[in-house]
């Protein structure tokens, strides 16, 4: 196993947070879970690790849980940003202030927390940032425009992340998941459903909602695990790739992104939501 690491996880109270925050404390890594509804995080602590309540919105819970690391294990070696959701539905039926959450979630509040982590690492001389994107950040579907722009988003902040901290040694990795069992689903379709309820869209939202259900529960969506599992290979290198994919439909559907023209990708997923 790799030497004991301390790794701040963000979203840790349910999903892939929490899958990967349970393994790690299992593998002997002091782990600190961060979320918004800390009594989420019990089993964490009942398990060895530690819980901070921190919703990636507020500055001052970002800035105080990773003083609180650093203060009681006098460094940080891994940041897992693992913390975002789904904004769902057509461009011109999402609500400008919910589209502008979505990156204060997806993308501000987690390079906020880069940020705070980041000092500590150079003075360390050793760190790892791992971020958890999505098969989303490399292609795209209908009525996902502002979830795919964050993930997009941060596929570009990520790799530029990586030659600026090349020097100081301090990795950079993107794990990109494809379907996972999580509250991923539930949280996207309600919203997006009722956003485009007897509007020009609700054709369309309705396919896709129901596209998703088959995915998530019909066609066999791929438990966290599989994702822990990439994560913990990626702290237990000494030399991690810089991306990493698994998980229902993400192999496949990036090489198609790769080797598609944009209008055959096209049909491709607007075949899967009639």
């Amino acid at each position: 196993m790799a030497s004991k690491k301390v790794i701040l996880a963000t979203g840790a109270s349910s999903g892939m947070g929490k899958d990967a925050a349970l393994q790690l404390i299992k593998e002997g890594h002091t782990v600190y879970g961060a979320a918004r509804r800390a009594e989420k995080m019990q089993d964490l602590v009942e398990a060895g690790g530690h819980a901070l309540q921190m919703d990636l919105t507020d500055e001052g819970q970002i800035v105080a849980g990773v003083k609180q690391v650093v203060a009681e294990q006098d460094r940080i070696d891994v940041l897992i940003n693992n913390a975002g959701y789904a904004v769902y539905g057509a461009i011109e039926d999402v609500p400008i202030e919910d589209a502008r959450r979505q990156f204060e979630v997806n993308i501000f509040g987690l390079a906020r927390i880069t940020q705070e982590v980041l000092p500590h690492m150079r003075a360390q001389g050793s760190g790892k940032i791992i971020n958890i994107s999505s098969m989303g950040g490399k292609v795209y579907t209908p009525l996902g425009a502002w979830y795919h722009a964050t993930k997009h988003a941060l596929e570009g902040w990520s790799d530029c992340l990586r030659l600026e901290l090349e020097p100081f040694n301090i990795d950079v990795v993107v794990i990109q998941p494809g379907i996972i069992t999580t509250e991923f689903g539930d949280v996207m379709v309600q919203p997006m459903v009722d956003r485009s309820a007897g509007g020009p869209y609700e054709k369309m939202a309705q396919a896709v909602a129901r596209a998703t259900r088959d995915s998530y529960e019909n066609g066999g969506s791929s438990p966290a695990s599989v994702i822990t599992a990439l994560i913990s290979k990626a702290i237990a290198s000494p030399n991690p790739r810089t991306r990493y994919v698994a998980g229902k439909f993400a192999k496949p559907m990036l090489f198609l992104r790769r080797w598609l023209s944009d209008r055959m990708f096209d049909r491709v997923i607007m075949s899967q939501v009639k």
